[in-house]
């Protein structure tokens, strides 16, 4: 009797897997949204007589908007509510997609990218602080393996539908095909989305610090996308904007612990070690994974001449990886702690990448799936627990302003790790066709890209050089986590005490 009560309450409650999906239903658009616009770039600049220069500002624009809205949505959660935050983001999302596919030019395109941003960049800490309020600590491991599940997902298989769309539409239905996917989630949401609580007293919006914060994120991602355009840190107009964006989070700093709570986000919350561990590791998480999920697509469009169906096919088995990691992880994370279940993920990551070391022209795809899979086991049993105990022991009421945070984090992490292994692969290739009197054409990403279909061919065994040595840095770079996760919890997680949440919080 006692055992299957103990089974039931190890259970997740419906409610909570209720409002998961629900909350999938809205970030699965926005996830695969990012990366099937990436795959369909080109074609766009092309049909909209752009250069592929000014095209780019379609993602930095997006980019650039996700960064300036984070970290106004934990103020406008304490004051109007998660789930109507959460509805007029997506909507605000949807109508962005329409503006975008209804686009005459680049610099339309481009406005409305930023339009879709604004509703973009306040789903993923929206939807972060829905899912953790409704499963309280003792069960946030599995709730939040349910999240995990579109943004491991969403670069595996935003590939394959921007290929078709591409391949078999006009470039407008990839924004198009986000707006049923949006009433679809503004339905379930007004259904089935708990209303949330109101904070009490939210208090003003601290204009200063939003003008600070938001600016200071700006400015770092719009200099980390230089970075890797430009393929490398060694420019000025790189350099200067990272410069000003560390200075603008600074000032942040001083200014959040004059103000204290009132302050947009309270950077008290470090205070408790477990958020201070958990975002040091997600940063970290993101430099090392997120990044090394640019290289894989790259690898088989330009190494072994896949069009963009046939990457996205052979990354499948990472995300199939993901899914069969990912509730082990979360229902282990909520037994024994992160602690134990994320450094048995960064070795499986260290496998799974150790092989992409060695990739070759004619490396087998076998062997390359079952790479990926021990790879994407790692990614599954690593993301989504480190989040898990970041959150576990903040009281419910931090939960708010700890998640744009988080998301903040990530972001920056995402795009630092972008960088650093688009500067090491074109850097390593650069070397190789100078050292072979071969001039070297355009930086960055696009020196690969740009490249056509015969000198391809004739650079392939370099390209696989270059590819090799930039998984080698990810592989150092994952190797890295192992240090803060020793740092994270080890014992099962459970409701915080009032001593232990962050000052202010």
């Amino acid at each position: 009797m006692e055992s299957s009560t103990t089974a039931r309450a190890d259970k997740l409650d419906r409610e909570v897997v209720v409002t998961g999906l629900v909350i999938v239903c809205g970030l699965i658009m926005v996830v695969l949204d990012t990366t099937i616009v990436n795959v369909a770039l080109e074609t766009v600049s092309r049909q909209l007589g752009a250069g592929l220069s000014s095209a780019q500002w379609i993602v930095t624009g997006y980019l650039l908007a996700v960064g300036l809205v984070i970290p106004l949505t934990g103020w406008a959660m304490d004051r109007f509510g998660p789930k109507p935050i959460w509805i007029t983001s997506i909507v605000l999302f949807a109508a962005g997609s329409a503006l975008c596919a209804a686009a005459w030019s680049i610099e339309s395109l481009i406005a409305f990218r930023i339009v879709q941003g604004l509703g973009g960049g306040m789903l993923l800490p929206g939807g972060q602080t829905i899912i953790t309020r409704a499963a309280g600590p003792d069960k946030l491991g599995r709730a939040m393996a349910i999240l995990g599940v579109p943004m491991l997902l969403g670069p595996v298989f935003g590939p394959v539908l921007g290929g078709l769309l591409v391949q078999y539409t006009s470039w407008h239905w990839i924004f198009l095909v986000n707006i049923p996917v949006a009433m679809l989630a503004v339905a379930l949401a007004v259904w089935k989305l708990p209303r949330g609580n109101v904070a009490a007293d939210p208090g003003r919006i601290d204009v200063r610090g939003l003008v600070l914060l938001s600016g200071s994120l700006v400015v770092l991602l719009y200099g980390l996308s230089r970075a890797s355009s430009q393929g490398g840190f060694g420019h000025w107009d790189v350099v200067g904007w990272l410069i000003a964006g560390v200075v603008g989070l600074a000032l942040y700093t001083w200014h959040s612990l004059g103000r204290g709570p009132a302050s947009l986000i309270d950077v008290r919350l470090f205070t408790n070690r477990y958020f201070a561990s958990g975002s040091v590791m997600i940063f970290l998480v993101a430099i090392a994974l997120f990044g090394g999920l640019l290289l894989l697509p790259l690898y088989y469009q330009t190494v072994r001449a896949q069009g963009a169906l046939g990457a996205g096919l052979l990354l499948a088995p990472q995300g199939l990886g993901a899914v069969v990691a990912m509730p082990i992880a979360g229902r282990l994370t909520d037994r024994l702690g992160a602690g134990w279940v994320v450094p048995v993920g960064i070795v499986l990551a260290l496998l799974g990448t150790a092989p992409l070391t060695h990739v070759g022209t004619g490396t087998s795809y076998a062997w390359l799936s079952a790479t990926l899979f021990v790879r994407g086991m790692g990614l599954g049993a690593v993301m989504m627990p480190t989040f898990a105990a970041a959150y576990a022991k903040l009281d419910q009421r931090a939960v708010s302003r700890a998640a744009p945070t988080l998301s903040a984090i990530q972001q920056i992490g995402a795009s630092l790790g972008s960088a650093l292994l688009v500067t090491a692969l074109t850097q390593q290739l650069t070397s190789s066709l100078t050292a072979r009197g071969i001039p070297a054409a355009g930086a960055g990403s696009s020196q690969i890209t740009s490249l056509p279909p015969q000198a391809r061919e004739t650079v392939a065994p370099l390209l696989s050089d270059a590819f090799g040595y930039a998984f080698w840095v990810a592989f150092a770079m994952t190797a890295v986590l192992i240090f803060p996760a020793l740092l994270l919890p080890r014992h099962p997680t459970r409701a915080a005490a009032p001593e232990a949440v962050a000052p202010g919080a």
